[in-house]
């Protein structure tokens, strides 16, 4: 069994919101251990010890010691609960790890060989990374540091999946029994965007002044409707006229 990290804890007698704050505050963090058919234990870590080591990528992915008081307890971190604002760990969940018993962890994903692929060498392509990790089934004593993907003879357009994650002896991808997802592809870079052309307002006739906001077009300009006021005045003019009088001179 390869053990990875070793570190010390304490039980932790009082439990609830108000006694993990004030833990908190003296620079410890609450945890629970799970699992193997006991019950479940809590435990204070220590919190400067702890930010060291979940800075290392190993960690979530190994078996770690525990030394609680005169006995130590093997086990995997099922889940590390960070502040959202600051850098501190709030709480820590842990896993009891027996030896004949498979584990189930999430085990991160090593990617080879892009740069001299054909489809980013040669084809102009770009890599695009659809997993990181991936969870696995095991023996503690079959458990690798990671799972290694080769990309060196991938071409443009080209997709690995899970089953082409090769996998050591006595671990299984759970995933698998139901669908084989897509952890890498190489495909042609994206055409940028044209950017957007100004459109040119057409140029004022020279001289002309500019016609103000909401103002009536001109009367006589090319395409303005023809006066009122000129028709009106042609009516009065047909009203005024002296009639013509029937019959001759007296």
């Amino acid at each position: 069994m390869r053990i990875s990290f070793t570190f010390g804890a304490d039980a932790r007698g009082t439990q609830g919101k108000g006694a993990s704050r004030r833990l908190r505050h003296t620079g410890k963090v609450p945890a629970i251990l799970y699992g193997a058919h006991k019950d479940a234990q809590a435990l204070v870590l220590d919190q400067q010890n702890l930010l060291t080591m979940i800075a290392d990528e190993r960690f979530y992915s190994s078996i770690v010691r525990l030394k609680i008081g005169d006995t130590t307890q093997e086990a995997i971190v099922k889940d590390v609960q960070m502040h959202p604002a600051r850098n501190v760990v709030v709480h820590v969940d842990l896993q009891r790890v027996m030896e004949n018993e498979a584990i189930r962890i999430r085990l991160p994903i090593h990617f080879k060989g892009e740069s001299i692929s054909p489809g980013v060498k040669t084809e102009g392509g770009v890599v695009s990374h659809m997993q990181s990790d991936v969870e696995v089934t095991c023996l503690p004593k079959d458990l690798p540091e990671f799972l290694e993907l080769d990309l060196s003879g991938m071409h443009l357009n080209e997709t690995k999946f899970l089953a082409d994650v090769p996998l050591p002896t006595g671990v299984a991808i759970p995933e698998l029994a139901h669908r084989n997802a897509p952890v890498v592809s190489i495909h042609a870079p994206r055409a940028e965007e044209p950017e957007p052309v100004a459109v040119v307002a057409a140029a004022p006739v020279e001289g002309a002044a500019p016609a103000a906001a909401g103002a009536a077009p001109v009367a006589g300009a090319p395409g303005a409707p023809a006066a009122v006021g000129d028709a009106k005045k042609g009516e009065e003019k047909k009203d005024t006229a002296p009639a013509k009088k029937e019959g001759g001179k007296k």
